[in-house]
């Protein structure tokens, strides 16, 4: 089933059992309608995949259209919930966070999901040398996010060169469309030394 309803939403996910196979993870959080995890999907037949959304007519649309993606799953569930509580630690080779929620007013910004906390989760999830790709089209919310990293020992921002064989988002190609300057940023876990 394309739609993933886990047995449990307090412990973590059996990926091998969910996948039926040992594979890398990248993980969409707030897939929206499945655009981008379903093209990256079967661009990289080699990887599994994991769409996470909470809104419920997305989940739909996302998963009809992974039916045919046999390394694809979509999850409804609210993505803070996801990384803290459902990802095994040191699961996860790639996370993808495009385009989330600005809450563009300020009263409004203390709702925007990539905090110290999140960023914190997402390292804990993240295999050795895992990574973060953030696109946004708010320079205020990157400017968050960059000075957020500033404090973090978990995370390294690195050059986001790989961005020109990834599809776009339903949110990119209307951005873009538009004219929209797109804020880019690719973070490295930084790996403790042993």
């Amino acid at each position: 089933m394309v739609e993933l309803i886990p047995e449990s939403y307090v412990v973590p996910l059996n990926l091998e059992a969910i996948f039926g196979r040992i594979a890398p993870l990248q993980v969409d959080l707030g897939c929206g309608d499945g655009s981008f995890v379903s093209a990256l999907a079967k661009q990289t037949p080699d990887h599994n995949f994991l769409g996470i959304e909470r809104l419920a007519g997305r989940v739909r649309t996302a998963a009809r259209k992974a039916e045919k993606i046999s390394n694809l799953r979509v999850l409804r569930v609210e993505t803070t919930y996801a990384v803290q509580y459902l990802l095994p630690a040191g699961s996860v080779k790639v996370f993808h966070l495009l385009f989330p929620d600005p809450w563009p007013k300020r009263r409004h910004q203390h709702r925007r999901v990539v905090t110290g906390d999140f960023l914190a989760a997402m390292a804990r999830g993240l295999a050795e040398n895992g990574s973060v790709r953030v696109v946004t089209d708010q320079v205020d919310y990157f400017e968050q996010i960059t000075s957020l990293l500033q404090q973090s020992a978990e995370f390294e921002i690195v050059p986001a060169d790989r961005v020109d064989h990834l599809p776009q988002s339903t949110f990119e190609r209307r951005f873009a469309g538009t004219g929209a300057q797109i804020y880019r940023l690719e973070l490295r876990k930084i790996s403790p030394l042993t």
